[in-house]
Order: C-alpha cells, then structure tokens, then sequence
C-alpha cells in the first residue's frame, strides 16, 4: 500500500520552484491560507472550503482529513483555526511568533512539529560576508482528522509537495502523518542538498589554501564556519524529534509510516556526520592556512635580516672612514679609496652568496 511511499516524496529534482503565494490560485482563501483541501481515502475532494466547512465535513462522515496551508500567519488571522481545531496556545505562540528550534511536543490529542527548513544561497564567488545558508521554519500541527502547515520565510514551499503527494492517493490515505513524514523528509533532503553545496565551498576554500599562492584568507574560512553553524542549529536539535517519531507509539502517527520516520531519522544522522566533519577540516584548513601565514612571516624576517646583515659591512666600513681624524690608515694613500671599495663589495658578496647557499635569500 506504500509501496510508491519514497517515490512520491523524494523526488530526484535538485531545485523546487518556489510557490507565487499572491497568485489567486494558490491564495483563495486569504492571506495567509495558502490551501485548505479535504481528502478522503488519500483523494482530494473537489472544492476549496473555508476551515470550518472542512472539518465538519470530515467529522461529519468520519472519514478523511483537513489539510491546512499558511504562510506567515498573524495572530489575528490564526484565531479561527485555534480556536475550531482546539489548538494548545503555547503552540500556537510558537506558530505564530516562530524563531523556535526544531522540536516535537504534545498536546492532548494533537501533535506540534517544528521544523528548521534551509537553504543554499548561490553566490560568484565565496567572500568574508556571503550569506552560505539562509533558514526558515514550517510548524506542523497534527491531528487524528487534521494536519495544519504554518510556514515562516521565502522559501520551503510546500505547494509543490502537495502535488505530488496527491499523485500517490495511497500514501495520503494513511492520514496526517503521512504529511507529516512527508514534511520531515523534504526538510532533510534539503539538508542534504545544502551540505553538497557548502561541501563545494569548502573544497574550493581548501583548494585556494593550499595552491602555490595561498590567497584563502583567514575571513573566509572563518565566515564558513560561521554559515555552517547555522546549518547545525538546523539539523542538530531534530534527531531527537525524529527519533521520537519513528520508535514512539503516538494515536496521531500511523504505525505503518514509522518505518519511513526511521528513513529520514538515518539521512538525518548522515547529515550531522557531514557537518561534523566539515567543521573538523575547516579547523584543519584554518591551522593549516595560520601555519602558511607564519612561515611566509619567517621567510620575510630571514630576507630582511639578511639583507640587513650585508648592509651592515659598508654602513661600518663607511661610518669609520667618516670620523674626521688626521691619522687613519690608508688615508692619504692613492689605492686607499679603491682597495676599501674593493673589501666592502667582496665581503658583501661572500655574506649574500652565504645566505643565499643557506636558503635565505
């Protein structure tokens, strides 16, 4: 029955298209509903209904779910659902005000889902200020007859998950948290495809670091390091929800989709195992790159020093035959002048022909 469960949620496309929420299609029912549907038997039933219509139509024949969509709902706006789907209101805080870490709660009969969605910002070329990843979050409340997505941020959309979730009616007919798994696991390909790119990054960071020029500046790494602990922040807090969702027996998660919370649980771990690691060899490349900034330090003070040292025989040589004495060898002697010039250059040849055997200049 979910056999083609995978199929229709990972989909291999490396870039969704965002969904116009100010198209009047996708926006029918205000502001911030973005879609209100109701499926019976995993189908889509005909017709957008207001929330209220939609339930009671559900719970009137007792078969189906509501699917609620939002974006960046304002209190206000929110009210009527909370108050039609008994919402807990410290959920609802959350959903509305956002800026939370992934987490799963439970509240009487219903479940709230918070996820940290990601995403990979293309730029020319890395730079000590690139924005690498940019975050987002979608809040999913689940229930025995409802599930309800209120997303914050510019990207994430969910409309094209939807499409393609009611291509697979067998999968929506073991009810919310069907959208619930499928959620968790578009939100953890994302990671995926995040941690690729940022993988490019630091390889071409690496790349630069260690060639014969050595321009990866300090800034940069430095600004990876930062953009990937915002990707941590991201993923790191979920395992635990995830966990939760594939070992846990809930009355709101079917028990046939444990397996697949399991899944996305494993691609999780993956991602974390990345991250890790990529914070380890930014480490590396970060000594690496400080030990190259010493050297090249050492090298210059050996050829300054050097150089000093070779200045420093006619700097004596001149500052003695510039004391004003009467008596001084070779002074009054026509070869004196010649034969001083003479010493000077060869003793500075055999110091600079010294250090240049010795590999400081």
């Amino acid at each position: 029955m979910i056999s083609n469960l995978r199929k229709a949620v990972r989909l291999p496309q490396p870039r969704r298209r965002g969904v116009d929420l100010s198209h009047p299609a996708r926006s029918p029912l205000g502001t911030a509903v973005v879609n209100c549907a109701v499926y019976v038997d995993g189908v889509r039933q005909e017709g957008d209904h207001p929330a209220d219509v939609a339930i009671h139509r559900v719970r009137k024949t007792g078969r189906g779910f509501v699917w609620i969509g939002l974006h960046e709902p304002s209190e206000k706006e929110f009210a009527g659902i909370v108050e039609l789907f008994g919402l807990h209101p410290l959920a609802v805080e959350d959903a509305v005000y956002a800026h939370q870490r992934p987490k799963l709660e439970h509240y009487d009969d219903s479940l709230f889902t918070v996820f940290k969605t990601v995403r990979y910002v293309e730029h020319d070329r890395l730079t000590d200020t690139s924005e690498v990843v940019e975050t987002g979050e979608i809040m999913v409340f689940t229930g025995t007859d409802f599930v309800i997505t209120v997303r914050h941020g510019g990207h994430g959309s969910l409309g094209p998950l939807r499409e393609q979730l009611e291509c697979v009616p067998e999968q929506l007919a073991l009810g919310p948290s069907a959208v619930l798994h499928a959620v968790a696991d578009l939100v953890v390909d994302d990671y995926l495809d995040v941690a690729s790119a940022v993988q490019d990054d630091i390889d071409e960071v690496e790349s630069e670091v260690f060639s014969i020029r050595g321009s990866g500046g300090a800034g940069r790494i430095y600004q990876l390091k930062r953009e990937l602990l915002e990707l941590k922040r991201a993923v790191a807090p979920l395992d635990r929800p995830m966990q939760e969702l594939a070992t846990q027996s809930m009355s709101e998660v079917d028990p046939r989709i444990k397996t697949y919370f399991r899944d996305v649980a494993d691609h999780l771990d993956r991602v974390t195992e990345q991250i890790t690691s990529f914070d380890e060899l930014l480490n590396s490349i970060l000594q690496a790159h400080l030990a190259q900034v010493t050297v090249a330090q050492n090298e210059d003070m050996r050829r300054i020093s050097a150089w000093v040292a070779i200045l420093a025989v006619p700097t004596m040589v001149c500052g003695v035959y510039g004391m004003n004495f009467d008596h001084m060898p070779e002074k009054h002697w026509t070869f004196g002048y010649p034969l001083v010039m003479t010493v000077t250059v060869a003793l500075c040849w055999l110091i600079h022909r010294g250090f240049k055997r010795n590999g400081w200049l």
